[in-house]
């Protein structure tokens, strides 16, 4: 009986995936470094609505101290801030100036949900007037329990939003679909039609 080897193909193991253009440069590590910098220079957007706020600021102050974690507090206006901190309680009629702030933050941007209130409606839950979550009206990365929660939890909320930042891929989560320009130009004002059009 011949038990000779028989010749096996090569296994070919997929290319990783890389950073767009920069690709050929520097595929693995600028994804490294890019990720290191996002997370270590989260400029916040404090959306505080209620008791929530004041725990956000003793974060903030020098016994707690978030800026140590590469967090700067208090960015001038959502056109400058990575993070937005939603504490307090979300009514239905703050929830659109929410959004409309969320939606004028560039990409990449992320939302802690803090306290109780903002995670869920918190012990106002059952009024008629208060949203039952902000997740309700746009996406939370990381949501901090309490009422009102420790500065301590903000911290550690903090510390797992840089965790996942550290592991984000870019390319996962915006190279993937790439919007046409119709959808680019919905929400815009049509110049209108000129004389003489029949439209």
């Amino acid at each position: 009986m011949d038990v000779t080897p028989t010749p096996t193909e090569p296994v070919l193991l997929p290319e990783p995936k890389r950073l767009g253009a920069l690709a050929r440069l520097a595929p693995e590590p600028m994804k490294v470094v890019l990720n290191w910098g996002r997370r270590y220079s989260l400029w916040v957007f404090n959306f505080g609505l209620a008791c929530c706020a004041i725990e956000f600021i003793a974060a903030s102050m020098a016994r707690h101290d978030f800026i140590r974690l590469g967090v700067i507090p208090f960015a001038p206006g959502p056109r400058q801030a990575d993070l937005m901190v939603v504490s307090g309680t979300v009514t239905d009629k703050m929830a659109p100036a929410v959004k409309r702030l969320y939606e004028q933050m560039p990409e990449p941007k992320y939302v802690i949900s803090f306290g109780a209130c903002s995670n869920c409606g918190g012990p106002y839950w059952d009024s008629y007037s208060v949203t039952k979550g902000v997740d309700q009206i746009i996406p939370v990365d990381v949501y901090v329990p309490g009422c009102p929660p420790r500065p301590e939890a903000l911290l550690q909320g903090i510390l797992k939003l840089q965790e996942k930042i550290a592991r984000e891929s870019l390319e996962e989560r915006y190279g993937t679909v790439r919007p046409s320009a119709a959808a680019l130009q919905s929400g815009l004002v049509q110049p209108p039609a000129p004389k003489g059009d029949p439209r």
